[in-house]
């Protein structure tokens, strides 16, 4: 490579690296401006001390954003926090001890869970949901916690005899705040997209809409003498609701919208949570949310476990291990939909039997995984090659079935000279090519025992031809189809 090509090299790395160094202080201002924004409003319903908030939200968009792009977004969270605590007219050392505390837990809370709770897709299981709600909202938010207060105690911002109240302030508002936005963030932003439908989303929005509102006429001042009773159980049923019938995403949403409401009633004064001071009483709806949250989340994994489960077993019992494709039994059944339809619609459908020839050849000269690839080769033509609407299956042993949905003989024998084709050049070694028999109904039999019958009969004259003519393995065999 000249001088001149490398140079153009450099140039366009150099290029490439300002123009990331750019993107991430960018992320990093962001992340910032939104810390500040929202820790501005967690400061609002501080009433232990300014600076210990039981609902504080932005430690869950740092976790999230921690966690989905990078630890590098740390220097966002050190100056959001920094500005925060500025703006409450915290001493400039207290202001900057304080942000550290923020950064730390934040940097420690993603790298635990990157380390011990599989990173952002910790909810995705029970076990990482559990190990997340440890290390994130528990350990980290702890430490922060035993720091902050110490370093305001210290500082004569707090008194030694508010310790206690300040830390469970602290760490209960950061606990909840990782519990219920950290994984709606991560969720809606790094998860897979949703898979709208009109029922999903109707059921979606029913979940929501009745779940708000039996929150607020739980936490709100929906009844009137009776503002205290504990009927906190009642959003229960909800968050089962939107774990069992959904999954993770909608189930954190939903905790979100029990959360808002539950909080907004409690700083009215009302709800079951509502008596004492507003602090008590927050830290008390705080654990009762951190409780649900986690239990919550974990029903959803369990739940979407069990169904991926599911999935699963009926895919093993309708596929066939080597090739993927369906197996006999799905056959089968895709058979006996396909003359189902025809008594609808009277629309024939035509199958393919292929038989591969020279298996044993090729199983006794190149070896068993050779043969074994060369029916895998087999099966991924039928795959590429097959309409949506058709089925390709392995009949069993080296031979593979096709139906072809509303097809007469002539665009049935087109696609099985088609298919044939492919095998005959795919561009692999050893070479292969296939015997193929053509069935249709309900001119070939009326039954799928008469419709088999037939294709297999024709399958095997052209097998038979093909031994009369005796071609070498290396040349394969002409592609015919015999009806």
């Amino acid at each position: 490579m000249n001088t001149e090509g490398v140079t153009r090299q450099i140039r366009h790395g150099s290029r490439d690296l300002e123009q990331q160094r750019k993107k991430e202080l960018k992320a990093i201002a962001i992340l910032a401006a939104v810390y500040l924004v929202t820790g501005r409003i967690g400061r609002s319903v501080a009433f232990v001390h300014l600076s210990a908030s039981a609902v504080w939200p932005p430690t869950g968009i740092a976790l999230a954003a921690l966690l989905i792009y990078g630890e590098y977004l740390w220097p966002g969270v050190l100056i959001g926090a920094l500005l925060v605590n500025l703006w409450s007219r915290e001493t400039a050392w207290a202001s900057v001890a304080l942000a550290a505390g923020n950064t730390l837990e934040a940097v420690l809370a993603a790298h635990l869970v990157n380390r011990f709770a599989n990173g952002r897709r910790c909810f995705e299981r029970a076990r990482d949901t559990f190990r997340f709600g440890i290390l994130a909202a528990g350990i980290s938010t702890a430490l922060c916690a035993t720091w902050g207060a110490t370093m305001l105690c210290l500082s004569g911002m707090a008194h030694w005899a508010n310790f206690r109240a300040t830390w469970m302030t602290w760490w209960l508002g950061d606990g909840v705040s990782d519990v219920v936005l950290t994984p709606l963030l991560i969720l809606w932003i790094a998860g897979p997209r949703p898979r709208w439908n009109w029922a999903w989303l109707s059921e979606f929005v029913a979940l929501i809409t009745l779940g708000t509102f039996v929150s607020e006429f739980v936490f709100g001042p929906a009844l009137p003498g009776a503002k205290n009773y504990p009927l906190e159980y009642l959003c229960i049923p909800f968050l089962v609701w939107a774990a069992f019938r959904f999954g993770q995403r909608e189930a954190a949403t939903m905790t979100l919208a029990v959360s808002i409401a539950a909080t907004w009633g409690t700083v009215r004064g009302s709800g079951p949570f509502a008596f004492g001071k507003q602090s008590e009483s927050l830290m008390l709806l705080q654990g009762f949310m951190a409780i649900a949250g986690v239990m919550t989340m974990a029903l959803a994994a369990i739940f979407t476990e069990r169904r991926r489960a599911e999935e699963q077993m009926l895919n093993l019992a309708v596929t066939d291990p080597l090739t993927g494709l369906a197996n006999y039994r799905k056959l089968l059944d895709v058979l006996d939909l396909e003359i189902k339809r025809f008594g609808r619609s009277l629309r024939p459908f035509a199958l393919l039997l292929l038989d591969l020839d020279n298996l044993k050849k090729i199983n006794d000269r190149f070896g068993h995984l050779t043969g074994s690839r060369a029916l895998c080769r087999v099966a991924d033509i039928l795959r590429v090659h097959c309409r949506s609407i058709d089925t390709a299956a392995r009949y069993g042993g080296d031979e593979f079935a096709v139906v072809i949905s509303e097809a007469g003989p002539e665009e049935a024998r087109q696609v099985a000279l088609r298919i044939c084709e492919r095998i005959a050049h795919d561009g692999e070694e050893p070479p292969i090519s296939a015997s193929v028999g053509l069935a249709v109904y309900a001119r070939d039999g009326v039954t799928i025992e008469h419709l088999l019958g037939t294709a297999d009969r024709a399958l095997y004259e052209m097998k038979r031809r093909n031994r009369q003519q005796q071609y070498p393995l290396e040349e394969g065999i002409p592609f015919h189809v015999v009806e």
